[in-house]
């Protein structure tokens, strides 16, 4: 494996734990647990992509998420861009959730 894609692999798993760290304001859960996150593409310049849904298309927090998630995935020293799509296809369901979060939500 080349150090280029040793380097985006761990760079993604850090932006895991940032996405961790970012929470439903309506839900006790992050938003990574929640399924929110559909993907998170890292290149070899290091700039980042992460596209994600809402929980609704008017879900309250739907101006301030994505900058909030765009803003901690920069914070990161290795990043050297990173935008933030949002998508509703798929639309979220509960399904998307991992069993960590359905069972905090007590859903299992």
């Amino acid at each position: 494996m080349s150090e280029a894609a040793i380097n985006t692999q761990e760079l993604g798993e850090k932006i895991v734990q940032v996405l961790k760290t970012i929470y439903d304001p309506e839900i006790p859960v992050d938003i990574y647990e929640l399924g929110l996150i559909y993907d998170v593409f890292v290149n070899e310049v290091m700039d980042v992509k992460i596209l994600m849904t809402l929980t609704s298309p008017n879900c309250p927090v739907a101006e301030t998420l994505p900058v909030e998630v765009e803003e901690k995935v920069k914070s990161l020293n290795a990043v050297k861009n990173a935008i933030v799509e949002i998508t509703f296809d798929p639309p979220w369901t509960q399904d998307l959730m991992s069993e960590e979060a359905k069972l905090e939500l007590g859903l299992l």
